[in-house]
Formats: structure tokens, C-alpha cells, sequence
């Protein structure tokens, strides 16, 4: 990356890692008591229990696994007490003539019924855990991306501080020239126009910035906002798509509604034997008034399924089940074409970099030159505002083209059910 200090441009071909420092350096050297986010990957760690996101998600397994272990419970048993002839007239008067019943019933349910709500609640659950695996797929690229914006907003800003310096650098050299006689008093008001138009750029980048780290620290959960980054996703070059295997029937978004389809189905088989009638048998004691006798009575009840037959669940149930396979159609077809899509953007976005690098030196030596010129009396101010600019959108491009890259590596990784950068979930 190229730096000017001092109205003079200097290049360094830093490595990789002294890069970063370098960006951490400027960024960061006036905040000592910032607090950095972690990286990426520690942030993702510490998202699996801080996130709301993934809490939602998480409560969703534990929900399916309560419904499954009420799907397992059999029907409680009935007491009942029944008083016969009393309070009657003649012999029935008062209560030397009741006959009282002490009975327990138990509901007797038709076979196949508990069995069938068992499987539809492991069903459930299959698909609550493959809900979660896409949630948390779907979250590291969402955290991935919002991690690289918040950098990209940071260097845009670092950007715009060191145009800023540059502007006025340009206001003194006009100052100068005009002193000696050199230049037009014009030449002042056009630096400070330029040095004014810096200012309002600095303002806009730092107040993306700090959205971009409120998002960022909202996103994660995290209790204490991050100020700033303590390292870089921007930099990681691409995995190229040649060197990953993607199965596009089991990506994220194919195995649940695949479990979802599943589960759909078992639903449909519970609803079916819900219009079965259940049997309640039942056995007491009962005792007569009149002479303190005892007897055992027992009986069977049934509802008959004259009127509800539960065609209206079954019906739609069925109407679920066909929607779970168009969405189970529907992820199978966008899954390839996403597979496509995800590995020629990743490797458009790779030659975009190494073009918007080349740009960028060919921009910060056109400027150097134009700023020798104009220290020398050979080149109009407005010429070196002109090559200042093109070097500051090549740089803005080259960041833009990172970016780019950082979204075309999460959406491969997130079509795959794996964080970005090889982190596992």
C-alpha cells in the first residue's frame, strides 16, 4: 500500500503481515484505550454463546425436543365417583337408599397412534437441528461480511484522514507559490475548496465507521462496543473454488427442507390415525346404602366417528407436506445454480483485486509525479487535485474489490455449512 507524508509520496512493498500492522497502526494510534474486536475467528467463537441470533435458533431444538417428549406421554388414567338414588321420594329419601360408584378409567389409545407422534417428534427435531446448522451458516457469513465492512470503513476512513493531509499539504505549497509570485491568488481558494471538500469526506467515513462497528458489536452480542479491529479478513487471499468440493444436495438450505419435508410427512401419518377412536376401559366398586352391600362393575366407552373424522387436519396436513416438497425442489435447483454463481464471483473477485492493485500503483506513481511537477512549477494545481483523486478512488477501489472477495468467499463457505477461512462450526 502506498503512504504520503509530508507532501512527498513514498511506496513500501510491505509483506502481508507488515501490511496489516502498518493499517492497524494507523488506525488505531490514537485510540490506546480502545476495545478492539477480536478476530474474525475468535468473534464467531464467542458469537455461539453471546449471539441472540444463534440463541434464537438454539431454542428452537430445545423446543422441538419438549414437544417430542410430550409426543411420548400416554393419556392419563380417569377417576370418577358416581352417587345413584338419593334425595329421591319413598324408599330413595336421604341417603340409606344411594348406590355409590368408585371407578378409574384409562383411555386406551388406538395401536399405532403414540408411535406415530414419537416419530413425527424425532422428525421435528431432526429438522430444529437442521434449522440451526443454516442459522449458523447463514450467521458466520452474515459476521463475516459485517466484519469486513467494519474494516473496509476503517481503512476508507484512514483514507480519507490521510487525503485530508494531503489537501492541506497542497494549501501550503499554493500558499508558497502564490508568495512568490509564482502561482495566481485563484490557486489558494482552490486548495482551500479542496481542503474543505476532504474535511466533509472525513465525516462521512468516520461516521460509517463507527455504524459499521456499532453493527458489528450488535451482530455479536457482544456487551462492550468495539472501537475498533485487531486484525484483517480483507488481506486472506481466496481458497480458489477448484480447491473445494461442494455437495449441492447437502448444502445447509437442502438438508432442511429435506428434514423439514420429513417431518411434513410423519405429520400427515399422525393426523391419519388421530381420526381413529380411542377405547376407555374402566373398573370400580359399588356400594349400595341400603344394606351395605359392595359390587365390582366395569365398562368399555368409544366415541363413534359419525360427524369428526379429522379429515380437516389430515387435509391440511397434506397441504403442508406438498409446500415442504416445493421447497425441498426449490433448494435442490437453487443450490446448483448458487454452486455456479458462488465460484465465478469468487474468482472474478480475485482477478478484480489483483487488477485494482495494479491500478493503484499506476495511480500512486502518476500522482507522485504530478506532485514533483507542481512543487516545480511545471504543472497546475488543478492537475495535482486531479491525480489526487484518481489515487484516492484506486485505492477505494482496490477496497471495494476486497470486499467483494470477502462476499464471494462467505457465500461459497455458507453453501458448503462451514464458516469462512476454515473455521468449523
Amino acid at each position: 500500500m502506498s503512504f504520503i507524508h509530508a507532501g512527498r509520496l513514498r511506496k513500501a512493498a510491505l509483506p502481508r503481515t507488515a501490511s496489516i500492522a502498518v493499517l492497524a497502526a494507523i488506525l488505531c494510534g490514537t485510540s490506546a484505550l480502545a476495545d478492539p474486536a477480536p478476530t474474525y475467528s475468535a468473534l464467531l467463537i464467542q458469537a455461539e454463546t453471546d449471539a441472540p441470533r444463534l440463541a434464537e435458533a438454539r431454542a428452537g431444538i430445545a423446543q422441538a425436543q419438549g414437544f417430542r417428549t410430550q409426543a411420548g406421554e400416554r393419556p392419563n388414567p380417569e377417576a370418577s365417583v358416581e352417587i345413584e338414588n338419593f334425595s329421591g321420594r319413598g324408599p330413595y329419601q336421604g341417603m340409606q337408599g344411594a348406590e355409590t360408584t368408585f371407578a378409574i378409567g384409562q383411555p386406551l389409545e388406538w395401536p399405532g397412534k403414540r408411535g406415530a407422534r414419537i416419530a413425527a417428534g424425532d422428525a421435528q427435531i431432526v429438522a430444529a437441528q437442521a434449522k440451526f446448522t443454516q442459522a449458523r451458516a447463514d450467521f458466520a457469513y452474515d459476521l463475516a461480511v459485517a466484519y469486513a465492512e467494519a474494516e473496509a470503513a476503517e481503512r476508507r476512513y484512514a483514507l480519507a484522514e490521510d487525503a485530508l493531509k494531503l489537501a492541506l499539504d497542497d494549501e501550503r505549497v499554493a500558499k508558497a507559490l502564490v508568495e512568490a509570485g509564482r502561482e495566481a491568488e485563484v490557486r489558494i481558494v482552490q486548495a482551500r475548496a479542496a481542503v474543505s471538500a476532504a474535511k466533509a469526506d472525513r465525516d462521512a467515513a468516520k461516521v460509517e465507521r463507527d455504524t459499521s462497528l456499532a453493527r458489528l458489536t450488535a451482530m455479536s452480542g457482544s456487551p462492550v462496543p468495539f472501537t475498533s479491529l485487531s486484525a484483517s479478513v480483507l488481506d486472506i487471499p481466496a481458497q480458489l473454488p477448484s480447491q473445494l468440493a461442494l455437495d449441492t444436495l447437502t448444502t445447509p438450505a437442502v438438508s432442511t427442507a429435506q428434514a423439514e419435508r420429513e417431518a411434513a410427512a410423519r405429520r400427515v401419518r399422525v393426523e391419519r390415525m388421530a381420526g381413529a377412536p380411542d377405547v376407555t376401559a374402566s373398573v370400580g366398586v359399588r356400594r349400595f346404602g341400603e344394606d351395605d352391600s359392595s359390587a365390582l362393575v366395569a365398562g368399555v366407552s368409544m366415541p363413534l366417528p359419525l360427524f369428526d373424522r379429522n379429515k380437516g387436519n389430515v387435509q391440511a396436513a397434506q397441504a403442508v407436506l406438498s409446500a415442504a416438497e416445493a421447497r425441498l425442489r426449490a433448494a435442490q435447483l437453487d443450490a446448483t445454480a448458487d454452486a455456479r454463481v458462488a465460484t465465478s464471483q469468487l474468482e472474478a473477485a480475485e482477478s478484480r483485486v489483483a487488477a485494482a492493485r495494479e491500478g493503484e500503483e499506476a495511480a500512486a506513481e502518476a500522482y507522485r509525479l504530478t506532485r514533483i511537477g507542481y512543487e516545480g512549477g511545471k504543472l497546475p494545481l488543478s492537475e495535482v487535485i486531479t491525480a489526487r483523486r484518481t489515487f484516492a478512488a484506486a485505492r477505494l477501489t482496490t477496497i471495494d474489490a476486497q470486499l467483494a472477495r470477502v462476499r464471494a468467499q462467505a457465500g461459497l463457505a455458507r453453501l458448503q455449512g462451514r464458516a469462512p477461512y476454515g473455521e468449523p462450526l
